[in-house]
């Protein structure tokens, strides 16, 4: 019996030994659920000391405190526990399902990891009132708005937006970082370089506030319906006062992190009205001016003169296309040179636009300029006007007569002229021809004889030969799908490459062979193309999503390109992209 007890002794020593040895090595966070403005706390706890502790990287959040080390050692029933604990402060980046990654600590020689922990961050959330809490105090105290000169608009009518930040008096702010910016979608933008932050005094919502301006941006819809304004988010160090005060009496401040977001904000785009609009209009909105200038309407025939067609005022200028100019046939014309002199504020852009046209005429007399007319869409009345140049005449003094005739004069004398022969007018016609008899030669056993006889048989092995070569290529999938997708790339491009080095026509063509090749490889129409829509469509067509991101890319650039100076050698970077992405999507897709 005494044996018996002494081994059973032992064996509780030892098992009680081996579960005091076991190392655990645990994540804990305070919440798995919270709002992108509220803060993770992450504790990596152990049971044993250990070295070289390496945290995960905190992808998708921000650091915003630690690491905090605490270290507990407390006996229990004569068993000593052990506790050591790194503690992080997080706050996220954005919305959705992120993973605190493993952390790692050698104990005794040998490496614990913990486990991966699964975090959901959702959109902003209702914290709870208490004027004690620090945070609470940031939220109550500081406010990112985005300030919308109109929100019901024209399509093409110029609205502006002003982020401004609205601080409390007794609050401050010791920094921030842009964590989200506005995406203006189905908007032409520009923002308006702020020089210096400067300190202003108003009002928000009735109670007196300080406010800086943080950006300002001119927006002109592309598309009529709801449009949204995604947010502005900003990560703001906020000087928060405390119920302490130093030995001066003054109150101490605790500083705290805090996401602010300016809201996202619905733009109702209204259409321009279809009673009255003129077949000619091309999308012109705001108040214009319009003249056809010429440089000289007096000249000599193969001399130049420049007429000039120029719209001037306020509205969308970069966003719609001059008239053209039509002459007279006899009078050469050269492609136009176009020219921007716009500048833009928050009134919307301002300045001049033209296309200057070189002309050369070819003969004498008088060319008529026929009147040419601008029309465009006016917000004040909300009604179109038109605006119609005077006709030129262009008198070229000096030259050549059309037609060998001279236009400005007639024939005065209409009576018969008597028709005197020469001698000499058969003088032409040979009357020693040299001829030479020619040899009488047979066709059969001539060259062209065998030639004719051998050619089927030695076309037999060429036709082996080629029929062997069919099957390995047609046997070829990999090989056919690329030669297939060149084709479809060549076939598609091939407008756009006819028009490089032509801004406006080229990048037409290459968003319509873009969109004709999607049409076609995806079976969809012209109403479905939109930029959500064709991801969705060619990522279920197995298509991988960096070749999908180049595609947007590409669309994207076609869409700023006619707003922006673009050089031949970007025009063609753009077509050998376009080129190479059509090849990679049909060679991935399913």
């Amino acid at each position: 019996m005494k044996l018996i007890k002494h081994i059973s002794i032992l064996l509780i020593v030892l098992s009680t030994s081996l579960l005091s040895a076991q190392v655990k090595f645990e994540t804990k966070v305070s919440k798995k659920k919270l709002g992108i403005n509220e803060r993770l706390r992450v504790d990596f706890q152990m049971n044993k000391d250990g070295d070289n502790f390496n945290p995960p990287n905190f992808d998708n959040f921000t650091v915003v405190g630690g690491p905090n080390q605490s270290v507990s050692t407390s006996w229990i029933n004569g068993k000593k526990t052990f506790q050591k604990t790194y503690s992080y402060f997080l706050a996220p980046k954005k919305r959705g399902n992120f993973s605190i990654k493993q952390a790692t600590i050698s104990v005794d020689g040998q490496v614990y990891k913990t486990s991966p922990i699964t975090i959901t961050v959702t959109k902003a959330v209702d914290k709870p009132k208490n004027g004690n809490n620090a945070e609470y105090l940031a939220t109550e105290n500081i406010h990112l708005v985005a300030e919308v000169s109109n929100s019901n608009p024209y399509l093409n009518e110029a609205i502006t937006v002003i982020y401004k930040l609205y601080v409390s008096p007794n609050t401050g702010v010791s920094n921030w970082r842009e964590i989200d910016s506005p995406k203006f979608d189905d908007f032409w933008s520009q923002n308006i370089d702020i020089k210096g932050l400067k300190i202003l005094n108003g009002t928000y919502k009735g109670e007196d506030y300080r406010y800086v301006v943080l950006r300002k941006s001119v927006l002109y819809p592309q598309k009529t319906g709801k449009l949204d304004i995604e947010p502005l988010s900003l990560d703001i160090t906020v000087d928060v006062p405390t119920k302490r005060r130093d030995i001066f009496g003054g109150r101490l401040m605790t500083q705290v992190h805090r996401t602010v977001s300016a809201g996202n904000r619905t733009i109702n785009v209204k259409p321009l009205p279809e009673e009255g609009k003129p077949l000619d209009f091309t999308g012109a909105v705001g108040e214009f001016q319009f003249r056809l200038m010429t440089s000289k309407t007096e000249l000599n025939a193969t001399e130049s003169l420049q007429a000039k067609v120029e719209v001037s005022g306020k509205g969308n200028l970069k966003l719609f296309e001059l008239p053209k100019l039509n002459v007279p046939s006899s009078l050469e014309v050269y492609e136009p040179e176009h020219k921007e002199s716009v500048r833009t504020n928050l009134k919307g852009m301002q300045g001049s636009i033209s296309d200057s046209y070189t002309i050369v005429p070819q003969y004498r007399g008088k060319y008529p300029i026929p009147s040419i007319s601008f029309s465009y869409f006016d917000l004040k009345t909300e009604s179109y006007k038109r605006i119609s140049s005077e006709e030129t005449v262009i008198d070229v003094q000096e030259g050549p007569s059309h037609g060998n005739s001279d236009n400005n004069t007639t024939a005065s004398n209409t009576s018969k002229q008597p028709v005197l022969l020469n001698n000499d007018q058969f003088a032409f016609v040979k009357t020693n021809a040299n001829l030479v008899p020619k040899k009488n030669t047979h066709f059969f056993k001539s060259t062209a004889f065998w030639s004719s006889l051998l050619a089927p048989f030695l076309a037999i092995p060429l036709a082996i030969i080629y029929r062997r070569k069919k099957a390995e290529r047609d046997a070829d999938v990999v090989g056919n799908r690329l030669r297939k997708a060149d084709r479809l790339a060549k076939r598609y491009l091939g407008e756009a490459k006819r028009a490089l080095g032509q801004k406006e026509a080229f990048y037409v063509a290459l968003e319509k062979a873009l969109h004709n090749y999607l049409k076609a490889k995806l079976n969809i129409e012209t109403s479905d193309l939109s930029k959500d829509r064709i991801r969705t469509l060619l990522s279920e067509r197995q298509v991988q999503s960096s070749t999908i991101t180049e595609f947007d890319n590409i669309l994207e650039s076609c869409e700023l390109a006619r707003y922006t100076p673009i050089t031949s050698v970007t025009m063609q970077q753009d077509y050998d992209k376009a080129a190479q992405t059509i090849n990679l999507i049909d060679r991935q897709i399913r």
